[in-house]
């Protein structure tokens, strides 16, 4: 992969991603062994971290990830989380502290619109601030972001779902991230899923506004509702059993990510339903949710690698702080693409796929 650099106030476009998981390292210049700054002040670079909650596993990961880049990068991290998946207070507060302390730059999975003012704010006091996983809107309300195409990710799941129903009626229910909120990764990924299967998804950045009957690529399909399940194995339960009470015959499961996917496989399996009966697809591929797909809990889930995400933010605010210059965005996006594979082990002609064995091997890269 060709990653260009450049100065912060001049940002080009272009740095294509090649293959799914291989990301070249930013190349920067090595940190002393006492942890100074490889700028040579003596001071560490000082860099928040604030992950939407650490009762996700996909951002225990992402911490654990910018723990071992800060290490190696003489970079002092500071950890913050909100209290839960769309907490923008907690956030927002993190953000203040960070201005306070005089850190060099932050890194966020940001929970929600309100998060993007107090962003102005730390750029405006001069520090960089990357957002990871989830592109803010507008998206240059950050210096980069590092992120899985979320759109691909929706993509990948419906194209599957759709050559696995072999022209059976889809009768879909939709477990979102939320219901009160508007963020990226929630419309990317549903809308991407609905385009998979070849529905029109009217508005692409608007969730539940499609026609709820209709055609898609195999046959005829059913849109029974959406529902939010805050990214979370109880609330993804909660949501199932309202779709199922609206419609028992839901054959297709569209989920946020895979923890409100399991829950919403026990919703399921409360009701009688078995794997033959319904397709659980999601987002993700960690490892235990790469187990969910062994084990048959899920049938498909895309990929991705949040530990790539926070290691390529920790060393770009170093390169930043070092010497100005800054990775590009992927050619045709507004953000740096850190890839993403589907993963099931039950492939679809025409539709690339890895297993569940090659993808427990990268697991979250």
């Amino acid at each position: 992969m060709n990653l260009m650099t450049m100065n912060r106030s001049s940002w080009r476009r272009g740095a294509a991603l090649t293959g799914v998981v291989a990301i070249a390292s930013l190349g920067l210049t090595a940190c002393s062994d006492d942890g100074a700054e490889a700028g040579g002040d003596g001071d560490a670079v000082g860099v928040s971290l604030i992950v939407k909650t650490t009762t996700n596993p996909f951002f225990v990961a992402m911490q654990e990830g910018a723990e071992a880049a800060a290490t190696e990068h003489g970079v002092e991290l500071t950890m913050a989380a909100g209290k839960a998946d769309g907490d923008e207070e907690t956030q927002i507060q993190a953000i203040e502290n960070a201005i306070a302390r005089g850190d060099s730059g932050i890194l966020i999975t940001p929970n929600g619109p309100s998060v993007v003012d107090a962003l102005g704010k730390a750029r405006d006091a001069g520090l960089y601030v990357i957002a990871l996983d989830t592109p803010p809107d507008p998206a240059d309300a950050v210096d980069i972001t590092f992120a899985t195409d979320n759109r691909q990710a929706g993509l990948l799941i419906g194209e599957w779902t759709a050559a696995q129903l072999d022209g059976e009626k889809a009768t879909i229910a939709l477990l979102d991230l939320f219901d009160d909120k508007v963020v990226s990764v929630d419309y990317d990924r549903d809308q991407g899923f609905l385009e998979g299967m070849g529905i029109d998804p009217a508005d692409p950045n608007v969730n539940g506004d499609e026609a709820p009957t209709g055609s898609y690529s195999g046959g005829e399909y059913e849109i029974v509702g959406n529902e939010a399940s805050q990214g979370a194995e109880d609330a993804g339960r909660t949501a199932m059993e309202n779709l199922l009470t609206k419609n028992p015959d839901i054959n297709v499961v569209y989920t946020i990510n895979e923890p409100a996917a399991y829950g919403a496989f026990q919703a399921l399996e409360a009701a009688g339903k078995t794997a033959d009966d319904v397709l659980i697809v999601s987002v993700d591929g960690g490892c235990a949710g790469v187990d969910n797909v062994k084990d048959g809990t899920i049938d498909a889930t895309s990929q991705q690698y949040p530990v790539k995400m926070a290691e390529l933010g920790v060393e770009a605010i170093a390169e930043l702080v070092e010497t100005g210059n800054a990775p590009e965005t992927t050619e045709g996006l507004d953000f740096f693409n850190t890839g993403v594979a589907l993963v099931t082990d039950t492939p679809a002609e025409g539709v690339e796929s890895i297993d569940s064995a090659a993808a427990s091997e990268i697991c979250w890269g």
